[in-house]
């Protein structure tokens, strides 16, 4: 789930540069294009932490 949620964030700030690269029209500002990534950057880390906590529990480590 954590992982999907950061694949949309990602997207979304992808689409956001490409568009103000090729249009000069982003919808959003800096501020919200940090915070978009920012938000993609925790919800990877915690899909990963996550899946790990799941390995780390089936292993019996």
């Amino acid at each position: 789930m954590f992982l999907v949620a950061s694949l949309v964030m990602f997207v979304v700030f992808t689409a956001n540069v490409t568009l103000g690269a090729a249009t000069g029209n982003a919808f959003l500002s800096d501020v919200g294009e940090m915070l978009v990534l920012f938000a993609a950057s925790v919800l990877f880390v915690a899909a990963i932490l996550k899946r790990e906590a799941a390995q780390k529990a089936k292993t019996g480590g």
